[in-house]
């Protein structure tokens, strides 16, 4: 029987992609107090510590308010490089050879900070790592739910001049209370520049939060969407459909949508046979980053090798990039797992 370890370090080694990853989500504690002191932002925080007693989250609000709160030290284009090349040094750590992150900059508009300082950083970082290393990042432009859709359509407006920086757009922040139709002008324009749609809905929201995502927004992936197992139709759907579900294990544990790891839904999920990956979500507020996220479904909930290489496998097939690099990455997978056997 394989030891702990061992599953780890198989794990580790094997080639990876992330698509539910919230860049400011990634902001380590040391990070934010260095930008804080550096940008003369005052935090009711004065160590790692305080800041890591803060993540007991209630709920999504609970967390959402400090994550915003973390966002403010993020100031000028050097910040914003330093947050992107954190994120993909530990994609490098991790073999985490594809990812493609979500930016807000509707987070960063209150500071003052204008796209062109936020995209600057973020492509100089980006440009580096692949680069350095080969990286493979592509970016979502996600918009936050809790403001107008007649922000967003600005926004929208305000990106046309860096589209090319985008591969989709998402929609991120409070669910409840603010359900898809709410943004069904802005997918419908976003659809005919030509953007992928992605939608977080199922997680805080009902089932028919993924309905709406579905058929109003017309998306090709649903992030989080765990609470389609209330509804055995949403269910048959997402299986007949193949609609990519990016499952955030620790995400939803730290915010209180199961009580523990164990009564995590993913491998029902997975065995109801849709097409379910692992992500990290915000990883520096949620305990850990993509490995992380399977070493607790190994030890928690059983996670065998052959299901860890189908969600593997699912990530790279619900990925945004062209379908010959799909196919090198699945060859990688599979050449690693036989090599490993």
């Amino acid at each position: 029987m394989q030891s702990e370890q061992d599953w780890q370090k198989w794990l580790t080694g094997l080639p990876k992609c992330e698509l539910h990853l919230h860049i400011d989500g990634s902001l380590q504690p040391e990070r934010l107090l260095k930008l804080a002191k550096k940008n003369s932002v005052a935090l009711p925080y004065h160590s790692v510590e305080e800041i890591e007693a803060a993540y007991d989250f209630e709920n999504l609000q609970s967390f959402l308010d400090l994550y915003y709160l973390g966002a403010s030290v993020l100031r000028d284009e050097e910040d914003f490089y330093h947050l992107m090349r954190d994120y993909l040094l530990k994609c490098r750590e991790q073999n985490i050879v594809h990812t493609e992150i979500m930016v807000e900059p509707q987070t960063y508009f209150p500071q003052g900070v204008s796209l062109q300082t936020m995209l600057s950083g973020f492509e100089s970082a980006i440009q580096e790592a692949r680069k350095d290393w080969g990286q493979s990042t592509l970016l979502i432009l996600s918009f936050l739910r809790h403001l107008s859709e007649e922000e967003a359509l600005t926004l929208l407006k305000e990106v046309e001049p860096y589209r090319e920086h985008f591969v989709a757009i998402g929609l991120a922040s409070s669910e409840l209370g603010h359900p898809p139709e709410k943004f069904e002008r802005l997918y419908a324009q976003a659809q005919e520049q030509g953007y992928r749609r992605i939608a977080h809905a199922g997680e805080e929201g009902p089932p028919a939060y993924v309905w709406g995502a579905l058929d109003l927004l017309k998306v090709h992936r649903i992030d989080h969407g765990v609470r389609s197992a209330e509804d055995e139709k949403l269910m048959q759907r997402l299986a007949e459909e193949q609609v990519p579900l990016t499952v955030c294990p620790l995400s939803n544990i730290r915010l209180c949508v199961f009580p523990e790891m164990k009564q995590h839904n993913l491998l029902h999920l997975l065995d109801a046979g849709l097409c379910v990956t692992v992500n990290s979500d915000d990883p520096a507020y949620f305990g850990g980053y993509l490995n992380e996220n399977f070493f607790a479904l190994h030890q928690d909930l059983n996670l065998t090798q052959e299901q860890a290489l189908r969600l593997v496998r699912n990530g790279f097939n619900a990925s945004f990039l062209p379908q010959a690099e799909v196919q090198r990455h699945l060859q990688a997978v599979d050449e690693y797992s036989a090599a490993a056997a």
